[in-house]
């Protein structure tokens, strides 16, 4: 667990794609797009621009470090962001967890007084990440309600010592679980158990209870996911009457279980939630599944891991 001291997120600043404009339950946002290739010949060269373009809004200040993640193998969207860019770079991949990771990593940074200030950004594209994990659009596969929906977005964040917007407390690393869950449609089934354990763990580490905060923010488990995590946690007498799930709450209507990917928690806490009086002191819990089509190929079970952060909303 790490405690942090005058640790701050200043600033913030997010794109949504077109699906996420028309459907989601996003209040504020930076910049919507109108199609998926963003003015570019390929989808994956558009989660490029969409990286770029969320760095060059942070340039106006010195960046001494950049962070980056998405879900591309190779980490091949975010390497190619920072390629030209002559600031120091560390790519970080927990899959839909990375959000988290990659805070954590630019915090401890700023904590151990390497750096005054960073940058993280993190994106996916339903269309990319459909390709890789599942099956291409064209062939028209059907998904079960289990499912989830990939958002199509980036999200970047600037970190510092001195003041800010957020006020990082304190994180938990989460530890790798085995879901005992073979199917890659069922990510929250996949994600659940990680999200308990290390929901329990930082609650036990901070020697705080679920009463303690405003909100408890899950990342991606989705409808299914969600209620299992409730279900088990209600059993060992948690009291869940403050948590939400964004991807189950990120789409005004879909046809499966919820949105997924590492821009769901960020797009909406970013977009809904700190701007809502209510919410001051948050535990956040990125959840992320840890699958491969190889994974999935040789009928294993898929493993999954949730990062834990705490924040406080500075009015």
């Amino acid at each position: 667990m790490f405690n942090y001291k005058n640790i701050y997120i200043d600033d913030w600043y997010s794109i949504i794609g077109p699906k996420e404009k028309s459907d989601g339950n996003l209040k504020k946002y930076n910049l919507a797009l109108s199609d998926y290739y963003f003015n570019e010949k390929t989808i994956e060269k558009a989660e490029v621009r969409m990286q770029k373009f969320v760095l060059n809004y942070f340039k106006s200040s010195k960046i001494d470090v950049v962070c980056a993640s998405d879900l591309m193998d190779q980490l091949i969207v975010s390497n190619l962001m920072a390629e030209e860019e002559d600031i120091p770079f560390l790519g970080v991949y927990n899959a839909c967890a990375s959000f988290a990771s990659g805070v954590i990593s630019i915090a401890n940074m700023i904590q151990s007084k390497g750096v005054k200030r960073g940058v993280y950004i993190t994106s996916s594209h339903n269309l990319s990440a459909e390709k890789q994990f599942r099956f291409p659009i064209e062939y028209g596969a059907v998904k079960p309600k289990r499912s989830t929906f990939t958002a199509t977005g980036a999200v970047g964040v600037s970190l510092n010592n001195t003041s800010g917007k957020i006020k990082i407390i304190s994180a938990t690393l989460g530890k790798v679980k085995d879901s005992y869950v073979k199917d890659a449609f069922n990510m929250g089934g996949v994600m659940a158990i990680s999200a308990i354990a290390t929901f329990k763990e930082h609650l036990k580490n901070r020697c705080k209870s679920e009463e303690d905060y405003d909100l408890i923010l899950t990342g991606d488990l989705g409808a299914c996911g969600s209620k299992i995590f409730k279900r088990v946690l209600k059993s060992e007498g948690y009291n869940l009457k403050k948590y939400m799930d964004a991807g189950e709450n990120f789409y005004k209507k879909i046809d499966c279980s919820g949105a997924s990917g590492p821009t769901v928690l960020p797009l909406f806490l970013f977009n809904n939630i700190v701007h809502n009086k209510k919410y001051k002191k948050i535990l956040l819990l990125a959840t992320g599944s840890l699958h491969s089509p190889l994974l999935v190929n040789q009928k294993m079970s898929i493993p999954s891991v949730t990062h834990a952060l705490e924040i406080e909303v500075v009015r």
